[in-house]
């Protein structure tokens, strides 16, 4: 939905209707001054529509905040553009017959579609049609494709690829969908989706480093894969480092997309805390060929994956060396913090501010953790936020990376952005390559500076 034939062909399906709107005759026989007339009214109208929707999208967004975050001029832009456009059909609609009413009746559906696909090209969220309407978008992972412990260390790999003498494997990874038992937790959460390179597909994997990766709210880990396109991403790394490339996998946090787990043990939703730290920490270990060392295991999410991940991170330094966070806030939220206080922890503010990453982070000073944080450009609460837990991580002695995405706000393109960076970084630290890229060189990276 984001490349390929269908934007182009809608958009410009578009452009034609509302031509064929402009220069089609009515049915009845206006004078020519008479049509002139109506068409300059028709015009008004979207004028009218564009700056009316615009103000109200505006004053929603970045006044009120009533979605929590800015949805970004460029959403905005496209926003009004198509109730402009909508409002301009409408108006010929009401004012003509015959062939032009039809021609107005078929812009204003096409109108909507094409804004619609064009938010959803801005934020990057739904990349296909089934990813819309929540088909499932990965095959369930076999016992087969389970290869269990490590028999060796990724040296000992690198040293076999030198004597060209690796096992067999298959020229690339693999995304598979597992059910993680919440043994210890009992939180019901939806089924997992896991990356395996081609290094964990051979007989005799090495113990390779593992990305826990969180999508955001609403959100599903296979709306991780889909959105973040990072098995190709770990594809093309594996295909140039002997088959290595770090496991993914993106765990359910919330057991539905219109939860919000907080990533917290509460009786709202579960334990859901202790079954991304326990649950899955331990499937994971017992399952996969994995590195069991906090050095090469990391973090991260999106929104509130984000947050999850500046939560966990720094509240679990034995499993996680690594943290990246993407557009998180500063604290655990579900509507306000007022709210969030009663219903999910009974009214005990203390109890809530043991979840904020500030104070985890402070808590569990000092570290030797790495946090990697980055906002949007047009996503100015989230770049505030992402400074402040920055400047905390610092000071706690955790090695620290503030970025900001060119060109992007609260969405996925954010995400990717800081990610080709992350995943150079981690491959390097984890010992599977040795490529530490400055930073500032990566595209639409932008490196601030952190005050401790």
């Amino acid at each position: 939905m984001l490349n390929g034939w269908l934007p182009p062909t809608l958009f410009g399906v578009t452009a034609i209707s509302m031509l064929l709107v402009v220069v089609l005759p009515d049915a009845r026989r206006h004078t020519p001054h008479r049509r002139r007339s109506s068409l300059w009214r028709e015009l008004l109208a979207g004028f009218i529509g564009f700056g009316v929707s615009g103000l109200v999208v505006w004053l929603l967004s970045d006044v009120f905040l009533v979605f929590g975050v800015s949805l970004g001029w460029m959403v905005m832009t496209v926003i009004a553009v198509t109730c402009a456009l909508m409002a301009f059909a409408v108006a010929a609609i009401v004012d003509s017959h015959g062939i032009r009413r039809i021609a107005a009746v078929i812009l204003v559906v096409l109108s909507l579609l094409s804004g619609a696909l064009r938010v959803d090209m801005v934020y990057g969220e739904y990349t296909t049609l089934g990813s819309l309407f929540g088909v499932k978008a990965f095959p369930d992972m076999s016992q087969s494709q389970i290869s269990g412990k490590a028999t060796m260390t990724i040296e000992q790999w690198k040293q076999r690829a030198s004597r060209h003498d690796l096992p067999t494997m298959p020229e690339t990874g693999e995304i598979r969908t597992v059910d993680i038992p919440a043994t210890a937790s009992q939180f019901k959460a939806r089924s997992a989706d896991v990356y395996l390179p081609p290094a964990a597909l051979s007989d005799k994997p090495p113990a390779l480093p593992v990305m826990v990766m969180l999508a955001g709210q609403p959100g599903s880990p296979d709306r991780f894969f889909n959105a973040s396109g990072i098995a190709g991403t770990l594809n093309a790394y594996a295909a140039k480092h002997h088959g290595l490339a770090p496991i993914v996998v993106s765990p359910d946090q919330n057991g539905a997309a219109t939860q919000n787990s907080l990533c917290a043990d509460t009786p709202v939703y579960g334990k859901a805390e202790t079954y991304l730290t326990v649950d899955v920490t331990k499937w994971i270990r017992t399952t996969l060929p994995v590195s069991t060392a906090p050095k090469d295991w990391l973090i991260g999410g999106f929104s509130q994956g984000g947050t999850c991940s500046t939560q966990l991170g720094p509240a679990h330094p034995g499993i996680y060396g690594h943290i990246y966070a993407a557009g998180g806030e500063l604290a655990p939220t579900d509507h306000d913090r007022e709210t969030t206080i009663n219903r999910y922890f009974n009214g005990d503010a203390k109890l809530y501010q043991r979840h904020v990453p500030t104070d985890i982070i402070k808590r569990h000073a000092p570290s030797t953790q790495t946090l990697f944080s980055i906002a949007g450009q047009w996503d100015a609460k989230s770049q505030r936020n992402a400074a402040i837990i920055a400047k905390a991580a610092k000071r706690s002695g955790m090695t620290v990376h503030l970025a900001m995405a060119k060109g992007s706000g609260h969405d996925w393109h954010t995400v990717n952005t800081g990610l080709a960076a992350v995943i150079d970084r981690f491959c390097a630290q984890s010992g599977i390559g040795a490529d530490r890229r400055e930073l500032n060189t990566y595209p639409n990276l932008v490196m601030l500076n952190v005050d401790g």
